[in-house]
């Protein structure tokens, strides 16, 4: 007999069904992130647009996104996270469509932010719907496989995006959601979710969803900001107010008869360093790729085509290696998996900072390799310590905390790139300047904190049996 709390023992199609919407949901969010930076340009011409505004239209998605995602979790696991799934999907594909017919900029701006919400609402879900539907000791190639889709989405959404706005002009990025958006919503709301047991039965905490949002959005507003506009007072004060509005979330927390935050979530410290773990890779990993990018262009002279084809190995690299750490985390356990991975970043970085003129295709495409190999193994066994060690019916906040992460790291990761980048006197500004040395440090202290991860993973006791001993193939995985 199951223990109480246990989610149901999900059958073997409905494992099925739960993995390809887990997948293509987290693809195809990664996919509009992608082809939006590819049409930009093309949409400020043809809406007469200013840089500022159409720098918004990708600000305001992710502020609205970082700042909810946690909450969106906590409605997970209140309400199913299938049924959040289905909003956040069917949301998402309206308001795509509502930007493919937009008039003008600021509609665009304000539709953006509604599917930056309704993304908040299916992202957690993605991993929630994961955690219920598999026993914890087969989670990590569901994980896997997510993150694979995710990698080739990044690959395929400069490509995808430059023949679509060329052929098709902008607005067709943004209908490519909507029909993979409405099947995925509406097959979620017809298949049943196995019942979790042991739901949240408490308030949904507003006050805290509400000081929580604040912090996010004012850190990643201010983030945002920097490789821009540089340090401001204006930053600065609402930098400040966001330490006031963290502070004031961790007071009231702490006194919250149902706190958006559980308790077993915060005092696990698996969870706490694989979360670090995750905003200090995603910081070295899209810093790094911000910075080679200026490289490319700056030092090199590379158009944007060349440069994204050069890229390539590392988003490549990301899909294949992901479903290997899946097997290795098995085999080896989440620490030395993990610190591997960094280890692996770190070096990408390292051989990226000494790219410039005279630099071989081969040596540039060997460093995003590496860079693209370490983030995935990283991206994967992070991932599975944070959703393994969550309780099912927190499984929707770990999700949050973990979608939070991968938000807030890649911002950091930027902003501490474009404060630097000034101080190089490298070939170009930047080859061997402290912004990547600086990046390489971040990978070097996210393998730090990778040590501190458990080596054999002891999921959160559940309920759930292992998978080995079962004989019935419908408890296997897919």
């Amino acid at each position: 007999m199951a223990e109480k709390g246990a989610p149901a023992v999900a059958p073997a199609p409905h494992r099925r069904l739960t993995l390809a919407g887990s997948v293509l949901g987290a693809a195809i969010v990664a996919l509009d992130g992608t082809v939006l930076t590819i049409a930009q340009p093309t949409l400020q011409r043809d809406l007469g647009a200013s840089f500022a505004e159409v720098q918004w239209t990708g600000t305001g998605y992710l502020i609205a996104v970082a700042s909810l995602l946690v909450f969106a979790g906590r409605l997970g696991d209140r309400y199913g996270h299938q049924r959040v799934f289905a909003c956040g999907m069917l949301g998402f594909g309206a308001a795509s469509a509502g930007i493919g017919f937009a008039p003008g900029v600021g509609w665009v701006i304000g539709l953006r932010v509604a599917q930056g919400v309704f993304g908040a609402l299916l992202q957690p879900a993605t991993l929630g719907m994961l955690r219920a539907a598999f026993p914890p000791d087969r989670l990590a190639m569901p994980i896997a496989l997510r993150t694979s889709a995710i990698g080739l989405a990044v690959v395929a959404g400069p490509l995808v995006g430059g023949v679509l706005v060329t052929q098709l002009g902008w607005r067709s990025v943004f209908f490519l959601n909507v029909l993979p958006a409405l099947v995925m919503g509406l097959a979620a709301l017809a298949v049943r979710a196995p019942e979790v047991r042991g739901a949240p039965v408490g308030g949904l905490d507003l006050a805290g969803a509400a000081l929580l949002a604040a912090a996010l959005a004012g850190l990643v507003h201010t983030l945002v900001g920097i490789p821009e506009h540089g340090w401001t007072a204006t930053g600065v004060l609402v930098l400040l107010s966001t330490a006031a509005a963290a502070a004031t979330f961790v007071w009231h927390e702490r006194r919250a008869p149902s706190p958006l935050l559980p308790p077993a979530v915060l005092r696990s410290s698996a969870v706490g360093a694989a979360l670090g773990v995750l905003v200090a890779a995603s910081a070295a990993m899209l810093g790094a790729m911000f910075v080679g990018s200026y490289v490319l262009q700056g030092a090199l002279g590379m158009d944007p085509l060349r440069t994204s084809l050069t890229a390539l190995p590392g988003g490549l690299a990301m899909a294949v290696v992901a479903p290997v750490a899946g097997v290795l985390l098995r085999r080896w356990g989440a620490r030395p998996t993990t610190v591997t991975g960094a280890v692996l970043l770190t070096a990408g970085i390292l051989a990226l900072s000494r790219i410039g003129p005279g630099s071989s295709a081969v040596a540039i495409g060997g460093g995003f390799l590496l860079l693209g190999a370490g983030f995935g193994a990283v991206m994967v066994t992070a991932t599975a310590v944070v959703v393994r060690h969550a309780p099912p019916e927190a499984a929707g906040v770990v999700g949050g905390l973990q979608q939070t992460a991968l938000n807030v790291g890649p911002t950091l990761g930027v902003a501490a790139a474009t404060t630097l980048l000034p101080l190089s006197d490298a070939p170009g500004g930047v080859a061997a300047g402290p912004s990547l040395l600086s990046l390489a440090a971040m990978s070097a202290l996210g393998a730090l904190l990778a040590a501190r991860m458990p080596r054999h993973d002891s999921p959160a006791r559940d309920g759930s049996p292992p998978v080995r001993n079962h004989e019935d193939k419908d408890v296997r995985e897919p």
